[in-house]
């Protein structure tokens, strides 16, 4: 038996760049946050049973890979000429489709796993470009390469994409007194409602990519400042400016709601109004694509009165820190060292 587990994560400024729409016409840039709340997958060389059984909130049992229904599962066994005789199961500290990452989280924690079953050495870039392979170039999902970047990688991570999709990470280092600071400002509330971010991201998708897409323009320029807003962050988290941060995330949220239709909800968008009135939030946003899962508020000031104002809008508190490992093997029944390093 053999267990990894990857992080989830949360985007602090510059999402939505890092989709190829969008990169590979104008770069992209962004930073982004791994928490300590994971994603585990095991995996078991079955002995007796041939076959290849997945659990995962379904579960499936086949003769052999390429009959699984789990998309990136099955691409990733055969890509690993992994046909049967091996049981996979994931289970998860969050919901999935909440904003968190948690697709990226299981392919890379994936990944690893299979990798490490068949005692193969493995970095955490060639994890991260390998789960992006799979999810955007075979399976063709609308979406970007932060998820699996901060999920191999790990701590808080500046994302540097060219134009031909190569990526450069650039570790930013905050020291635990101001790391400690920064994160009591950072509340997360779960908002209970579960989204699948693909529809949002492919109508951001359809914009960016089609010149005579009516909100093409727009999508554009929203991403473009988004980007710098990517670089803003940095600095800011550099400079221990924080206050700025949060501000800049007001800005944030705003040109993100330009991206589509369905980034925002009513109940939030009116709580979002009331708490940086009554309670000195400078900036926020739903997390991750929007539309539902997880709401980030920077909260300077009356933290504890904001806690409870929340809960009584049915929204409890997230408590988190952050994870500085990235993805790891927690367990492995079969031997006790790492088949992977960090570059």
């Amino acid at each position: 038996m053999i267990v990894a587990r990857a992080p989830f994560r949360i985007t602090l400024g510059g999402g939505g760049t890092d989709l190829p729409s969008f990169y590979e016409n104008h770069g992209g840039y962004l930073v982004t946050m791994a928490i300590d709340k994971y994603i585990y997958v095991m995996v078991n060389r079955m002995i007796v049973d041939k076959g290849i059984q997945l659990h995962y909130k379904e579960s499936e049992y086949v003769a052999e890979a390429s009959q699984l229904k789990h998309p990136f599962v099955r691409e990733i066994l055969i890509k690993l000429g992994i046909k049967n005789s091996l049981e996979l199961t994931s289970l998860a500290d969050l919901p999935s489709r909440s904003g968190l990452g948690s697709s990226g989280s299981f392919a890379v924690a994936s990944i690893l796993a299979l990798r490490t079953h068949l005692r193969q050495s493995v970095s955490v870039k060639e994890i991260a470009e390998e789960a992006c392979d799979i999810e955007i170039n075979r399976l063709k999902h609308p979406i970007g390469k932060q998820d699996q970047y901060i999920a191999a990688y790990g701590g808080i991570i500046a994302l540097d994409i060219s134009k031909n999709g190569d990526v450069k990470v650039d570790r930013i280092k905050l020291d635990r007194n101001d790391l400690i600071d920064f994160l009591e400002c950072m509340r997360v509330y779960y908002t209970g409602v579960q989204r699948d971010a693909s529809s949002i991201l492919f109508e951001q998708n359809s914009a960016t990519k089609k010149a005579d897409h009516q909100n093409h323009k727009t999508v554009i320029e929203s991403l473009l400042r988004i980007k710098d807003l990517g670089y803003k962050t940095k600095e800011a988290l550099e400079t221990r400016n924080y206050d700025d941060f949060g501000r800049s995330m007001d800005i944030h949220w705003n040109l993100k709601k330009s991206l589509s239709s369905g980034i925002s909800i009513g109940k939030v968008d009116e709580i979002y109004g009331e708490v940086k009135k009554e309670f000195g939030v400078l900036g926020g946003k739903i997390i991750g694509a929007g539309g539902g899962g997880f709401l980030l508020l920077y909260a300077p000031q009356k933290r504890r009165e904001l806690d409870k104002y929340m809960a009584t809008k049915g929204m409890s508190r997230l408590q988190y820190f952050i994870d500085h490992s990235g993805t790891k093997i927690v367990a492995d029944a079969d031997d006790h060292y790492d088949f992977y390093n960090e570059e």
